[in-house]
């Protein structure tokens, strides 16, 4: 880099001259003049500026302060920038961002600025509650204390019903959510521990996270059609996620009075007893359907209608989206066939074949694979099930939805279902990006608390993917990058707060587009 530079010569003169750093050396590159009062000194000054600006191909750190009238020249910006200190950076426009959101959501409307603050960490970085209250100091300069944190916490869980309603207020208003359908399904969070609680609410289960061994809870999750969480329950961890189903469902129904409400889940919610659960409380529903607990004959029915027997590829190819229905005691069963699906199917079932086979050909004493039976209910010889590979011959490529409704298409029917993945992708976000599990606390209404911080979390965080497209993961690191540096002036002791270059960053220009157009 060049710069100016002045030295005293001889005769007690200033010269002026451009000079450049090179392997801890001062080589000079320009000779500019002597200067043998404070006038020439300025002029000649201005001259090796001028040099360097046009031979050096290095633009001005300041070029607003260049050819105006009292201009201050590089040495005396320098020298100001010498006497800055940086005191500590803040990432003051991620919590006025996140912020933003929470109270356009509604939220704010709780008034606890604590709450929002637990929320906020909760996206930004995941961790334990007194973690986030020292994160939140040394962020944002916000400082709670633990006692009183451990106070509000209590305080929070008696507000999830209210909460829960603001953010369905928000659904009705900017998502047009009508309470006509909703989607719903099941989760498991476990705990960091191996002890059960007294109460019967940590218990172990089955677990969806493979933790078996460990005490878990279990979550069941209200969505919108656009994967926007309305409603959520918890549940010991021992309780079968089918029996979650209609307590959840019932109350949201008669919480918000609706008359005409669709629910739609996964195979794992449909029984007998719930069926008629359903239709008593005046539920409509589609529900996933386990092919394989058909009755033979209605097996034989739906494998006539689409697929039939084996046909050449060609054939079944023709016969993709193809769809029936008949009627069962749990309802309609509507059921599709699907070409990949078959194909799919196929080479699961030819590879547990070979797998059986091969096993019995080694006779390697009983295991518990698909397609093996004892003989004769003998626990001791083992034979191939011919009648399960023939049922499941009859179901390659074929996929079956319960359902109570009359008026509706079967495409409908079936394309309601496959946006059950919202709340697959829901529960993701709260496991992955939110970090919901493992859970460390041990008091049933600190866990509440935690399981309301989260939900919260993922009302804000679907929010802004709905809005700005992209996912929270990316909008986290791009709401990150914006600081406030804080610097002091040392001779005054002034201090000044500047932010990092931001006009490029998507999300500055989202914010102020859409807080202008939200007015």
């Amino acid at each position: 880099m060049w710069i100016t530079r002045t030295t005293k010569t001889g005769a007690k003169n200033t010269a002026v001259q451009v000079v450049r750093r090179e392997h801890q050396q001062t080589i000079i590159v320009k000779h500019i003049g002597t200067a043998h009062n404070s006038n020439e000194l300025q002029i000649l000054q201005k001259r090796a500026e001028t040099f360097i600006l046009e031979n050096s191909g290095i633009n001005p750190l300041f070029p607003e302060l260049f050819g105006k009238e009292k201009q201050q020249t590089i040495i005396e910006v320098e020298q100001i920038i010498s006497r800055l200190e940086v005191v500590k950076t803040n990432h003051t426009f991620t919590h006025t961002f996140l912020s933003f959101f929470y109270d356009y959501l509604g939220f704010a409307s709780f008034k606890s600025n604590l709450l929002r603050d637990l929320v906020i960490m909760r996206i930004v970085e995941p961790c334990s509650k007194l973690r986030s209250l020292e994160l939140l100091k040394e962020y944002f300069s916000i400082n709670y204390g633990r006692t009183n944190m451990h106070k509000k916490l209590s305080e929070m869980v008696k507000q999830k019903e209210t909460l829960e309603k603001i953010a369905v207020l928000y659904a009705k208003n900017h998502l047009d959510f009508d309470f006509s359908i909703v989607f719903y399904d099941v989760t498991t969070l476990y705990f960091e521990s191996f002890r059960q609680d007294r109460d019967e609410f940590r218990k172990p289960g089955f677990s969806k996270d493979n933790k078996a061994n460990q005490p878990q809870i279990v979550i069941g999750l209200i969505v919108t059609k656009e994967g926007f969480p309305v409603s959520y329950d918890v549940f010991a961890g021992n309780t079968f996620e089918g029996k979650t189903f209609i307590p959840t469902i019932t109350k949201f129904k008669n919480t918000y009075e609706i008359k005409n409400l669709t629910v739609v889940a996964d195979a794992a919610m449909i029984s007998y007893p719930n069926v008629q659960s359903l239709i008593t409380n005046g539920l409509s529903y589609i529900v996933g359907a386990r092919m394989a607990s058909l009755k033979k004959p209605e097996i034989e029915e739906v494998n006539q209608k689409l697929s039939g027997k084996e046909e050449a590829l060609k054939k079944l190819k023709k016969k993709d989206g193809l769809s029936t229905r008949i009627e069962t005691e749990r309802g309609t069963l509507i059921c599709d066939f699907s070409f990949k699906r078959y194909l799919k199917d196929k080479r699961e079932m030819d590879k547990q074949i070979v797998k059986a086979k091969k096993l019995l050909e080694e006779n390697e004493g009983t295991k518990r694979v698909k397609f093996i039976k004892n003989k004769d209910d003998e626990k001791t010889e083992q034979v191939l099930n011919t009648n399960l590979i023939e049922k499941t011959k009859q179901l390659l490529g074929i996929k079956g939805y319960y359902t109570n409704l009359t008026d509706e298409t079967d495409k409908t029917i079936i394309d309601h279902y496959h946006s059950l993945w919202r709340v697959e992708k829901a529960f993701r976000i709260a496991k992955s990006d939110l970090e919901a599990r493992p859970v460390f606390h041990h008091k049933k209404e600190n866990v509440e608390a935690h399981i309301l911080i989260v939900f919260l979390s993922l009302c804000i965080s679907k929010v802004i993917e709905l809005l700005t497209k992209y996912s929270i993961k990316k909008v986290r690191h791009m709401i990150w990058s914006v600081l406030d540096v804080e610097l002091i002036y040392a001779s005054t002791g002034k201090t000044f707060i500047k932010r990092t270059n931001i006009t490029e960053n998507p999300m500055v220009k989202f914010l102020k587009k859409f807080s202008v157009v939200d007015k």
